[in-house]
């Protein structure tokens, strides 16, 4: 895989980019304009009456760290690896996405709601942000445990599904995945006949068609037979990084032709592939020291998959502990390679930008699913995204569209093609 740093930026940095008045213009327009991040995945563990986002927990997005960052919405993801299709599979899938809708209403209803609310619309969106609380909407990350009943489709769109792509990582009996890649196999050729029938469904309740892991086939389907645009909620520019999760020029132009968006997603290895990876290695590197030190064994993803789910979670404790020793010795290292940074992420805004237009790209973090980088690796930091953009030279109009304005617009479109079909 083979990134490119000679990104076209919209306007050359000069010596007064860090200025106060710069800063606090940045701050100003941040402030001013809804953010809006279309994936943040979550532990259903962390959505108790005793552990839960009312509190500083080291998750990446909690409500302080949203507040702190100036983040408004959130899209938390219900999220279903991909197993088995099988009856059994697809029972145990239904019931994990059960569990996370659950938790997220948990949230809004009864944890914390005069903190944050639900929004299935934009109007709610602005509603919510304007009487002075966070948002919560549901993406739903993965078709499988619609299973072989359409139905279900129709329920997660009652439980406040606004998105749902229909593959993950593998292919589904939906759709397949971008992962069929890396050696060929495909089982659906793009769409399975249940997955058409998906997308119409899809398109009559108002659910967006998420293509951030479908094949690339797949998604060339979903457009052919979608009456509304489609969004990709996590990915960014293959041009620039040649990762199966991004998107080439090709698929750049056909979401722009459908009117969609591309959020573009703050995953190191899908922003620069060789920094992270070389950032990656020294970070192994100097936290099996910190792990040795602490008596803590090194566990490859092979031997977690060996684990009991109890055995798991507590390795994983123990990580969340480690990771900060870590992080604050390469702080300090002079020898330590650059991460992966809000800069890069912002190149491939400004290509995508230049590429299909403002109207059809926005921002995702991708927070506690893998994604966060140097700058923005958690809610807390999300101006300086912003400041990014206008060092840059986007204006605050700009801004507003990359950060909500156009997903707000395609949920729009959307809803409209829905309203108009079950009229008729």
């Amino acid at each position: 895989m083979s990134c490119k740093d000679d990104t076209k930026k919209m306007a050359e940095p000069d010596s007064k980019q860090d200025s106060i008045a710069l800063i606090e213009r940045a701050k100003a327009i941040h402030e001013r304009v809804i953010t809006l991040d279309t994936h943040c995945d979550f532990n259903v563990a962390n959505f108790t009456d005793e552990t839960n986002y009312t509190q500083d927990l080291s998750s990446q997005v909690t409500l302080p760290k949203m507040d702190q960052g100036g983040l408004d919405v959130a899209w938390f993801i219900v999220y279903t690896g991909q197993e088995e299709l099988t009856d059994a599979g697809f029972k145990k899938a239904h019931e994990t996405a059960m569990g996370k809708f659950n938790a997220i209403h948990k949230l809004v209803d009864d944890i914390a709601p005069e903190q944050i609310e639900l929004a299935v619309t934009s109007d709610d969106v602005r509603r919510i942000v304007k009487a002075g609380k966070k948002v919560a909407m549901i993406g739903i990350e993965n078709g499988y445990p619609v299973g072989k009943d359409l139905a279900n489709v129709e329920k997660f769109y009652n439980l406040g599904g606004r998105y749902m792509s229909l593959s993950h990582n593998g292919h589904s009996q939906l759709s397949d995945s971008n992962t069929g890649e890396e050696d060929s196999v495909w089982l659906n050729n793009g769409l399975s006949e249940l997955g058409k029938k998906v997308v119409k469904e899809m398109n009559r309740l108002g659910m967006m068609i998420d293509v951030s892991h479908p094949s690339k086939e797949a998604m060339k389907q979903m457009i052919e037979l979608s009456e509304a645009p489609i969004i990709a909620s996590h990915s960014s520019a293959r041009a620039l990084c040649d990762h199966s999760r991004n998107l080439d020029d090709e698929q750049l132009e056909w979401l722009k032709k459908n009117g969609g968006v591309v959020q573009t997603v703050a995953f190191a290895a899908y922003l620069n592939t060789e920094k992270a990876e070389k950032y990656a290695a020294f970070q192994k590197e100097v936290g099996l020291k910190v792990m040795d030190s602490m008596n803590v064994a090194y566990l490859e993803r092979s031997d977690l998959k060996e684990l009991s789910s109890e055995e798991r979670d507590a390795y994983y404790s123990v990580l969340e502990k480690v990771r900060p020793i870590v992080d604050a010795k390469i702080k300090g290292m002079k020898n330590a390679p650059k991460a992966v940074n809000v800069a890069d992420f912002v190149d491939h805004i400004d290509y995508m930008v230049n590429k299909i237009g403002i109207e059809h790209v926005g921002i995702s973090s991708d927070f506690d699913g893998g994604g966060g980088i140097d700058g923005w690796n958690d809610a807390s930091e999300t101006f300086n995204v912003t400041l990014e953009l206008v060092k840059r030279g986007y204006t605050e109009e700009q801004i507003g569209f990359l950060w909500s304005g156009n997903l707000l617009r395609v949920l729009d479109d959307v809803q409209a093609y829905a309203k108009s079909v079950q009229k008729s």
